[in-house]
């Protein structure tokens, strides 16, 4: 049997081997849950440009990359932090001040893009959306489609179901739309897929405890697969119960050990988010000023993660560590 590859490298090496401007590149995760954090404040560092972020449900990955400058396009269902930022605030300046372009699709949309690019079909169909602006409003122009061949034609097309043609009309569905009617969403196919687990092991196994979100489809649907994780362990660790693991060696081409690499997000089982940061980047990113002054002090004034955890300090840390049988932090201060 072929030996398996140690894929294990730098956070630094992981961005510069498989990211570059214009990539495009989708995170995982769900608003303030395992965001790949570590890895968008590295791609910051390096000052990449040009990004087309594909993300589910994006949450504080999203808003620095937004604000630091290094994305041009986004296509997601949402850009949020819940309580903290029911827009995030840097990605809804930009939006506001025509500083990047959005395409955005239904949660139930984007889940179908990622498993549809998963499956290695062109598309999938979906009732959901129907009646609402998703399906008129359109952030892409047609010259930028012909542009870019990694992007659709068509936003996404609204026809009858091929197999009811010969059928009589039947009653109408929800909201006055023909019950027959059935909304085709495109593939997505990233460059570069973006994920923090929990576990994985040194040949690119990975085990996500808790909620997956979107990560797998996301996964299988790229190119290349970056994760990042809490513990990195040997292969016979996730051998002993391959039915929790979620992805696969051979669907992962980097794996980077980065202990709290979701931080200020929630990672299941590890430590809770940090609402005082959250809180205070809230403040810091509604002013201009102070948000570059917030890049500077955590993200570009720190040479990479270990520098950026001593800046936020242990007894911060502490403070949000997950306790058992939990998976969170009973008691933190979430105000």
């Amino acid at each position: 049997m072929a030996m398996v590859e140690c894929k294990v490298i730098s956070l630094d090496e992981a961005v510069r081997r498989f990211l570059c401007d214009g990539a495009h590149v989708s995170f995982g995760g769900f608003t303030v849950n395992r965001q790949p954090m570590a890895v968008a404040y590295e791609i910051i560092r390096q000052g990449i440009t040009g990004l087309h972020v594909y993300m589910h449900s994006g949450g504080q990955a999203l808003d620095p990359l937004v604000g630091a400058g290094c994305v041009r396009a986004v296509e997601l269902a949402y850009g949020a932090n819940g309580r903290f930022a029911p827009t995030c605030i840097r990605f809804r300046k930009a939006v506001e001040r025509g500083e990047i372009l959005v395409e955005d699709y239904t949660n139930y949309q984007m889940t179908l893009r990622f498993l549809a690019g998963a499956m290695g079909v062109p598309f999938l169909p979906v009732r959901s959306g129907m009646g609402t602006d998703i399906i008129e409003r359109w952030g892409f122009s047609a010259e930028m489609r012909r542009q870019d061949a990694r992007l659709p034609n068509r936003k996404l097309v609204v026809q009858d179901d091929p197999f009811a043609e010969d059928e009589p009309m039947p009653a109408s569905g929800p909201e006055g739309h023909p019950a027959r009617r059935v909304v085709l969403v495109p593939a997505i196919h990233p460059d570069v897929t973006v994920i923090h687990a929990q576990q994985a092991d040194t040949q690119g196994t990975v085990r996500i405890a808790g909620l997956t979100f979107a990560d797998v489809e996301q996964a299988r649907a790229a190119r290349h697969v970056i994760v990042t994780c809490e513990e990195l362990v040997e292969p016979k660790v996730l051998r002993a119960e391959p039915d929790r693991n979620q992805l696969p060696f051979f669907v992962v081409d980097a794996v980077v050990h980065v202990p709290f690499g979701a931080h200020p997000t929630a990672c299941y089982g590890f430590y809770d988010y940090d609402a005082q940061h959250l809180n205070s980047y809230r403040e810091l990113a509604s002013d201009d000023a102070q948000f570059e002054a917030y890049l500077d002090e955590y993200v570009c004034g720190v040479g990479g993660h270990e520098e950026y955890l001593a800046k936020i300090g242990p007894e911060s840390l502490e403070c949000i560590r997950a306790v058992s049988p939990f998976g969170y932090a009973p008691g933190l201060a979430r105000g």
